[in-house]
């Protein structure tokens, strides 16, 4: 099987090629990136005589055609994803998350790609109130609220256009929030993990009670497998581990595991149409094949708590990397 992976040095879609390769080593992977600030190509270290690896802009079709011809699967990550910033420049996510999937699936559909699944997120679905039991499912209508997860609904809308008007064998997943090893520094657990272990101040959105469905990216990468072997084309599945926890749940568990005083929690000013609660149904994926998230959200945490605290090496080098500082006010998602 030749699969090709988009935006395969990024936080998931790295941690998604480690898994491909340890759990398919007969595949022959691909992976295209542009390297922009959310990809780093050290988060393939260990790979790179196992993979065939692309820098490149899915947007440009001269360097991602001949890779398409080539392949049987598409696994789609590459997406700029950074809420902040997608309220700062909406039209960066215009172009990649939309134009980009769109150039993608065409060329999947001239070449006859046997599947194209297509990686997006809850916050396509809008907020939920707290204190409810409701949940997202494959059914929720979608209500977007910053540019970022406009533009990723506009790129689910596509696929599924393009799979009843032109064939394409698209599958989609919209998950929770993934954390764990590997994840970029303006994201909300290694920024506070990185942040305690340099003794400076986590900032929390608004009044820190905003509400995330937290699922472990290997659990994550797990089910995306399941759905690329098992699942019917042209369905969707949501993927989420029923763990909701606010940012002050968050917070603490990092300063109480890294021995840290609840004094570096400082409350920051909320972003512009702020989501208040995700949570994911996952019944679906469960259901039909057999997907559940195999650990827990206390375990996840610490190991995701000691990676950062094994590889401080790695994120230091990231710690002042151009975009980051500038966004390292606030927290993503």
């Amino acid at each position: 099987m030749k699969v090709l992976i988009t935006g395969g040095a990024g936080f998931i879609g790295a941690n998604f090629v480690h898994y491909m390769l340890a759990e398919h080593p007969d595949y022959k992977v691909t992976v295209i990136d542009a390297l922009t600030d959310a990809g780093d190509k050290s988060r393939l270290d260990g790979t790179h005589d196992k993979i065939n690896f692309v820098q490149g802009d899915i947007n440009d079709t001269g360097t991602v055609e001949p890779l398409i011809a080539d392949c049987d699967w598409i696994v789609h990550f590459a997406a700029e994803t950074h809420v902040d910033k997608s309220i700062e420049h909406p039209g960066l996510f215009l172009q990649t998350n939309i134009m980009g999937t769109d150039n993608l699936a065409r060329l999947a559909i001239k070449h006859s790609v046997k599947r194209f699944h297509h990686v997006s997120t809850d916050e396509v679905f809008g907020s939920l109130k707290l204190g409810v039991p409701d949940k997202f499912s494959e059914s929720t209508a979608y209500d977007p609220r910053s540019p970022y997860s406009a533009s990723k609904a506009a790129s689910d809308h596509l696929v599924r256009a393009y799979g009843e008007t032109y064939g394409l064998q698209y599958t989609i997943t919209n998950s929770s929030n993934n954390y764990g090893p590997w994840d970029s520094l303006n994201r909300i657990v290694p920024l506070f993990i990185s942040q305690a272990l340099t003794d400076n101040k986590l900032p929390l959105y608004g009044d820190g009670k905003s509400v995330r469905d937290w699922l472990y990216v290997g659990d994550h990468c797990r089910a995306i497998d399941l759905v690329l072997h098992q699942g019917q084309p042209g369905s969707t599945y949501c993927v989420g581990a029923s763990a909701e926890h606010n940012g002050i749940d968050i917070a603490t568990i990092i300063l109480e595991a890294l021995g840290k005083p609840k004094g570096l929690i400082e409350f920051v000013a909320d972003r512009p149409g702020a989501d208040r609660r995700y949570a994911i149904d996952a019944s679906k994926i469960h259901e039909d094949l057999g997907w559940e998230p195999s650990v827990s959200y206390e375990e996840g945490m610490g190991q995701t708590i000691k990676w950062y605290v094994d590889h401080q090496s790695w994120w230091q080098s990231h710690h002042d990397r151009p975009g980051l500082t500038e966004w390292r006010k606030g927290v993503v998602r």
